[in-house]
């Protein structure tokens, strides 16, 4: 477990808040989701199924995705340095990012073959789709299973939940597409299947681009209410006025806040800095806080106070 402590002097706490450990959860994960793309696009050749073609790329495309999310996990435990003084913590963000983007990327190589196929359909094999994609619905629903702690707490550990279980969902689809052309013949259901698998892709996705892309652009994270810390900060004793508010995603699961209290003739207060900042802890998730304190005086006015001055 991570050393967990506190501090406020000057105007300044943080709390060491690193991520829970996912390395064995990644290696287990990465490793049965290798074997079964490999299968899996075997068998989608030899059975000429694109469905199972498709799965595979979009489950390769997940294996990327969760390398990318423990490279990012194991970067940033790393230590600050001079140069990189917040650490690597930031990469957690990228990895999202590049995840999402890679995820939608493959969804649209995948809807382009299935409408080719849709013109022009092509014998498949129905028993070989519906064993190999069984196969896939026990390999993601154990991977998914591996990140299902951590999902609430780390987008990028989310993001790894999210594909796995929809993974599992989009292998019971391509089973039903083998039932369903054993049943009835009717070829299309492959490719039109494909269709779906990419419909579910987008729509599983897009929540992960979105909010990845918030954090990259320094946007406060969801489920922090800037306006409710604004009127935390300004009903501390003392403070008259707060301006210079800034709340931001130093990585997926550390939020950072800095902000100008204007205290007309108070003297220093380290005790209300340090209550200020654990509050900001405990109430709102920001775990490194950094507050200025200022009198207010007119002849020296901050530069910073004006509305939109950044």
């Amino acid at each position: 477990m991570p050393e967990s402590h506190d501090h406020a002097h000057h105007g300044h706490g943080h709390h060491h808040h690193g991520p829970v450990s996912y390395g064995r959860a990644f290696a287990i994960g990465i490793s049965l989701n290798l074997v079964y793309v490999a299968a899996e696009a075997a068998y989608g050749v030899i059975g000429g199924s694109l469905a199972l073609i498709a799965d595979a790329g979009h489950n390769l495309s997940d294996v990327l995705g969760l390398a990318l999310a423990w490279l990012a996990a194991w970067l940033s435990a790393r230590a600050p340095s001079a140069r990189y003084s917040y650490g690597l913590r930031g990469s957690s963000i990228l990895a999202a990012l590049t995840n999402a983007s890679l995820l939608l990327v493959a969804t649209g190589a995948i809807a382009w073959q299935a409408v080719l196929r849709l013109l022009d359909p092509a014998p498949v094999q129905g028993i070989t789709i519906m064993v190999v994609a069984a196969i896939g619905v026990a390999v993601n629903g154990l991977t998914a299973m591996l990140f299902l702690a951590g999902r609430k707490s780390d987008l990028n550990i989310r993001g790894a939940f999210l594909h796995m279980a929809s993974d599992a969902l989009v292998s019971l689809a391509v089973v039903a597409t083998g039932a369903g052309i054993l049943l009835t013949g009717w070829l299309w259901l492959d490719p039109a299947i494909s269709l779906a698998i990419s419909a579910v892709i987008v729509w599983g996705t897009w929540s992960l681009m979105r909010e990845s892309l918030d954090l990259a652009l320094h946007a406060a994270p969801r489920g922090i209410d800037p306006a409710a810390v604004q009127r935390y900060l300004a009903a501390l004793p003392g403070v008259t006025e707060v301006h210079d508010l800034h709340i931001w995603a130093m990585s997926t699961t550390e939020t950072a806040l800095t902000a100008h209290l204007v205290r007309p003739e108070a003297a220093l207060d380290d005790a209300l800095l340090t209550d200020a900042c654990r509050e900001l802890r405990h109430r709102f998730s920001i775990h490194h806080a950094t507050l200025q304190v200022e009198a207010g005086s007119e002849a020296h006015p901050c530069e910073l106070a004006p509305h939109g001055v950044v």
